[in-house]
């Protein structure tokens, strides 16, 4: 029996959809006036931040929180920043439940962030309001209690998803627009994160609005074309529309049904979305499917009347356009999942044109997945519109973007680097000049941020703590050497046993919960290379690993119990007390024997997932739809990008990349692992070979893109919402998304997709840097750069030694007890930031080289203040008229004079003397202090050097080394100089500075768009 007080809540809670908040007392009390029930304040917190997260009154209240949470800060929210405190508050001001509530509501629902949006204006008054949202929903309706009900994600997950949604649908346009625009965005979620979901319900609403034909772009491969398509069938097509009128009990009429044919088990269960009857019996568009999960998309040929609106479509008004409202609420939705594939978009603008219907009139929707790849244009512009040479989906895209001028691109991608490159001047392209929409993934999800501990000094050791640090807990590292094969397999044999043993706890759970089916599916992936050859050898030595591993023998037992008491035990006890976990290793002895013999089943553990046709005839079918998938998956790029891996729990990884987005995209250990997340491991290359260097460090080179990603994401923050006058505080074209790259051997994305990128900002903390890229020998310029020096010469006015550390005799040790050094004499003095920035920044350059980024980096810093001042050495001649140095009076300064030749083989000077420059990264704080350890703290302790210690060193100082170089053109040796003056012109000024280690400890590269006009000054929110 219902309560009445929840159902009167309930009541009023949906009587706001589509609005703002309303006192919710008044609401209620007026739905319970014959009741004879009374209800206070307290009451209604209760109903709403009810322990039970699926309680009615809850539930209610989630969905509508998540909409005012987002809502643009007009109106209401007028004054209010969406997903703020401010926002939280007034939303409590409304709701009338008094100052108090508003803890109590931020204790249940913790503020998450949200959608990042940056938008341009709108060209247009707003048409999809909540109250068209709601008076329409049909599709979106299913969909949204498909997720509720069938696949149990929290209300608050939906209730984001319905406002993020929104918050794209709202910027297409109307569909019924007389005038045709042309919206272009971009939606960035995470790897893994559930962008398919939210492309599902944006595809859901858009239809609802009025969208007729859409087209689903996916990746380059069939393999995630058919999981694309099989998605949207399940939760979005429906069973009706996939029957279209036939009997499903009925074998004869049913045969045909892709989902029948193939034995799919979630069709047999009755798990695909239910509309509640036949769409046109409901007065609601059907949806026709022009791909298939078997099949991309054919030439329709004969059939093309099934494309074709006006053919078969039953007009109301034959005479107006297919967009009129009189025409379009009763036209079927077309529905095309593709993949980006030359031949396949061919034949679907082929096809388009052939119809009759006016393709102009045809509201269109292109939701382009992984849109960062294969869609962007990778061949540079040259020369007009029609003259450029484009890649060849790129080129399929723009032109059925111009044949549909009613066509909506929206991108989505998890790696959006090559999406900010593209050319926002050229109409043409895939530049999302009208909307930026950043995810925020909701709980659950493990990411980058799960798996490496982003608050820790990159070069410092994990905390040993399992329930603070990711990696202690997570992450196991593969440093075998490429040529060893036995190292190799002893790694490969621990992965193995990782991968056993964690399928064992997941039986032992899913009996102690009595859910034989919560872990339906097991896997491992292993990734080394994208060569078919390297994939199958390393197939086989999988199987033969997996052979000797003896699982069932009372080694591979022992093994196995070591694992459990030194690492799952541990790990799930810190991360996941609250799930079943055996306690003698015993329990589950008889899980382990289940779980290799799920794996064993079939012709092998192992499948290789790739192009090869013909392996794929003597191997079991990898099918997550029709079977229970507990394998070891071997593959490359058709696992890398895209296509989910179900139940991945342990993962080894080897594989170099050549860009941040590829590599990122290779993370496929990042997802969703409800019930299981404190099993995952992930055995990573901590020693893989490369080019030109021994070995990369696979680990750290992901969390330096993880630590970028996050970087944008908050310059992405940083510039949304609207100014005071409700216009955007910054469009897409204005942003200057500053996308970072720390690893120096990644850049962002391919070179051949960055040709629109520009070098914003370059440095790397605690490293010295020489700057010698000056202009040609000039007098003039030589002058300029002296007097611009002047200052921080002059303020160099103490005198002391300096030391450097022999790195030839690294363990060494003098009589004396010192370690090996050397030592020069050197003037010293400590100047601010705005010196160094002023003196600098008058440098002139080569025509070839740019020093802004150096700028900007220094910039950036000290705005930030992770640099306060800098210490000015210049070395000092010990004895006059050395070879190497003198001191001259230069403008009345003694100066010393070193010999720097200039270099032959490109413009500018030979680099400083490293011994000169430790001292640099010893003040910095860089790797110099770090590698030399207890001999650089033996030196610091000394009396000579004890000043260093004392006065110089702080985490927030930065070090710079002048060099003034005999640049006269006759004489290059400092002692040939005219004594005892030499003017200014014949003297270069050179410098090498060290930023503090803190301030970029892996380094930074950032780059921005290339945007004609860019400048203004734009202010961050607040």
């Amino acid at each position: 029996m219902s309560d009445p007080v929840t159902d009167a809540v309930v009541r009023g809670l949906h009587g706001m959809e589509g609005h703002g908040p309303e006192p919710l007392l008044d609401v209620v009390t007026f739905y319970l006036r014959r009741t004879g029930e009374t209800v206070g304040v307290a009451d209604l917190v209760e109903q709403i931040t009810s322990d039970d997260p699926n309680g009615p009154a809850r539930v209610e209240f989630t969905q509508r929180l998540g909409r005012w949470d987002a809502a643009d800060p007009e109106g209401w929210a007028v004054g209010t920043v969406p997903h703020s405190e401010s926002r939280r508050r007034r939303i409590v001001e409304q709701l009338d439940l008094g100052t108090d509530a508003y803890d109590w509501l931020l204790a249940a629902y913790p503020l998450q962030g949200g959608a990042v949006v940056i938008a341009d204006e709108l060209p247009w008054d707003p048409w999809y309001t909540d109250e068209v949202a709601m008076q329409q929903s049909f599709y979106w309706t299913a969909y949204r209690d498909y997720l509720k009900d069938v696949k149990e994600l929290p209300p608050s997950s939906v209730a984001d998803l319905d406002a993020t949604t929104f918050e794209v649908v709202r910027r297409l346009a109307d569909p019924m627009r007389p005038e045709p625009y042309q919206s272009k965005g971009l939606v960035v979620g995470h790897v893994q994160s559930g962008k398919t979901a939210h492309f599902a319900g944006t595809i859901a609403k858009a239809v609802d609005a009025g969208y007729r034909l859409v087209i689903v772009l996916t990746g380059t491969i069939e393999l995630l074309r058919g999981q694309t398509q099989r998605r949207l069938d399940m939760e979005l097509v429906g069973r009706e529309n996939l029957l279209g009128g036939r009997d499903p009990a009925d074998p004869e009429q049913a045969r045909d049904i892709d989902y029948v044919k193939s034995h799919d088990r979630d069709w047999k269960d009755g798990r695909f979305v239910s509309l509640g009857g036949q769409p046109h019996d409901l007065l609601k568009p059907g949806i026709r499917r022009l791909t298939s999960a078997d099949d991309d998309y054919k030439a329709l040929r004969n059939a093309l009347g099934y494309l074709d609106f006006r053919q078969t479509d039953h007009l109301a008004a034959p005479s107006l356009p297919l967009f009129d409202p009189k025409n379009l609420p009763r036209v079927d939705v077309r529905l095309a999942v593709v993949k980006k594939n030359a031949s396949v978009l061919a034949k679907i603008v082929k096809d388009l044109k052939a119809i009759s219907a006016r393709l102009d009139d045809i509201p269109t929707l292109i939701i382009d997945d992984e849109a960062d790849e294969a869609s962007v244009n990778t061949r540079r512009p040259k020369g007009s519109e029609e003259e450029r040479n484009r890649t060849a989906i790129n080129r399929h895209i723009a032109e059925l973007l111009k044949m549909l001028p009613r066509a909506q691109y929206v991108g989505y991608t998890a790696t959006p680097f090559a999406n900010v490159f593209v050319d926002p001047d050229d109409e043409a392209d895939i530049f999302p000049k009208d909307f930026i929409v950043s995810l925020t993934p909701p709980a659950g999800y493990m990411g980058g941020r799960q798996f490496h501990d982003l608050n820790r000094d990159p070069n410092d050791e994990p905390e040993a703590d399992l329930a603070t640090s990711n990696e202690r807990a997570f992450v196991r590292g593969l440093y075998a050497p490429a040529d060893d094969d036995t190292a190799r397999d002893a790694e490969l044999r621990s992965a193995l046993d990782a991968y056993v043993l964690s399928g064992a706890i997941k039986l032992y759970r899913a009996s102690a919960q009595s859910h034989p089916d919560r872990f339906r599916h097991h896997t491992m992936l292993v990734h080394e290379s994208r060569l078919q050859d390297d994939q199958a050898e390393l197939a086989d030595a999988v199987r033969r690993v997996w052979k000797e591993a003896g699982y069932s023998s009372p080694a591979g037992m022992r093994r196995l119990h070591e694992l459990w008491r030194d690492d799952f035990a541990a790990v799930s006890a810190a991360r996941a007390p609250h799930e079943a976990f055996p306690a003698e290793f015993t329990a589950l002895r008889p899980f382990i024997g289940e779980a290799v013999g799920r794996i064993s089943r079939g012709r092998s553990p192992v499948v290789v997932v790739n192009g090869d046709k013909d392996l794929a005839k003597v191997q079991d079918l990898l099918d997550f739809q029709a079977d229970d998938v507990w394998k070891i998956l071997v593959g490359g790029a058709k696992l890398s990008r895209g296509f989910t891996v179900e139940g991945l729990t342990t993962t080894y990884y080897t594989r170099r990349a050549t860009s941040a987005s590829t590599l990122m995209q290779m993370g496929r250990w990042f997802g969703y692992r409800s019930g299981y997340g404190d099993l995952v491991r992930l055995f990573i290359g901590r020693a893989v070979p490369a080019p030109r260097s021994s070995t990369v460090d696979l680990y750290t080179a992901f969390e330096g893109i993880v630590r970028d990603e996050e970087e944008f994401r908050a310059q992405l923050r940083q510039y949304q919402g609207v100014d005071e006058g409700g216009r955007p505080r910054v469009r897409p074209i204005d942003v200057p998304p500053l996308v970072y790259q720390s690893v120096p051997w990644l850049p962002p994305t391919a070179r051949t997709k960055m040709f629109n990128a520009r070098l914003m900002l370059q440095g790397v903390g605690g490293r010295a840097e020489d700057f010698l890229r000056q202009d040609d020998r000039s007098p003039a310029t030589n002058a300029e750069h002296f007097e611009a020096m002047l200052p921080l010469l002059t303020a160099a006015g103490s005198e002391a030694d300096f030391f450097s550390v022999s790195e030839q005799e690294p363990d060494a040790t003098r009589q004396d007890g010192l370690p090996p050094h050397g030592s020069y004499r050197a003037r010293y003095g400590i100047v601010s930031t705005d010196a160094v920035h002023d003196a600098v920044a008058r440098f002139h350059w080569t025509e070839n080289y740019d020093f802004t980024p150096s700028l900007e980096m220094l910039s950036q810093i000290e705005a930030v203040r992770t640099i306060l001042d800098w210490l000015v050495i210049m070395p000092v001649p010990t004895t006059s008229g050395h070879a190497k140095m003198t001191t001259r009076s230069v403008s009345g300064h003694d100066v010393p004079v070193s010999r720097r030749a200039r270099r032959r083989d490109r413009a500018g000077f030979v680099g400083a003397d490293p011994k000169r420059r430790d001292i640099l990264e010893i003040v910095a704080g860089g790797h110099r202090l770090r590698a030399w350890g207890d001999r650089a703290e033996v030196l610091l302790g000394t009396d000579r050097f004890k000043h260093i210690a004392d006065d110089l060193l702080s985490p927030t100082r930065g070090a710079i080394l002048l060099n003034f170089v005999a640049d006269a053109k006759d004489h290059y040796e400092p002692a040939r100089l005219p004594k005892p003056a030499v003017v200014p012109g014949d003297i270069a000024t050179v410098f090498t500075w060290a930023l503090p280690y803190l301030a970029a400890p892996a380094g930074r590269v950032a780059f921005s768009v290339r945007v004609k006009g860019a400048g203004a000054t734009i202010e961050p929110s607040t």
